[in-house]
């Protein structure tokens, strides 16, 4: 059902996914711009489709190991987003005056949380199915 607490972690996951990047700062290049997920299409189009990933999960409550699969992608997407964020973290010339990171590169690490937190509740509403079967 949607009312579960997994659907609220996902509905989380989409709004980490679909809203912030584009209002947090990414990182500041090398003449003092900063740069946000709209300026870069790939990070752009790998957040949307996390995003989305995460609203299709919401609605395939009724089988739990495609959301559970779905989410496992999600991470995966996810992971990809934050070695990128590393990469490029590490490329940028980082003074301790003047920090180029920006706070929109945990936006991954958060959504991996979130996403592992619907997991084990999928997990645990699973294993609660399958004990109440084990009765009859």
């Amino acid at each position: 059902m949607i009312q579960r607490i997994q659907s609220i972690y996902l509905l989380l996951v989409v709004l980490l996914g679909a809203l912030l990047p584009f209002w947090l700062e990414l990182w500041a290049d090398a003449g003092g711009a900063i740069v946000y997920a709209k300026n870069e299409i790939a990070v752009s189009l790998a957040f949307y489709g996390s995003a989305l990933l995460a609203a299709f999960a919401i609605f395939r409550y009724r089988v739990s190991k495609s959301q559970f699969v779905l989410n496992r992608l999600n991470m995966i997407i996810n992971l990809f987003l934050l070695g990128f964020f590393v990469y490029r973290s590490l490329n940028l010339s980082g003074e301790t005056l003047v920090s180029e990171k920006g706070i929109g590169m945990l936006i991954p690490v958060v959504s991996i949380v979130f996403l592992v937190l619907a997991n084990r509740a999928i997990k645990k509403d699973e294993d609660l199915v399958k004990s109440v079967d084990r009765l009859r």
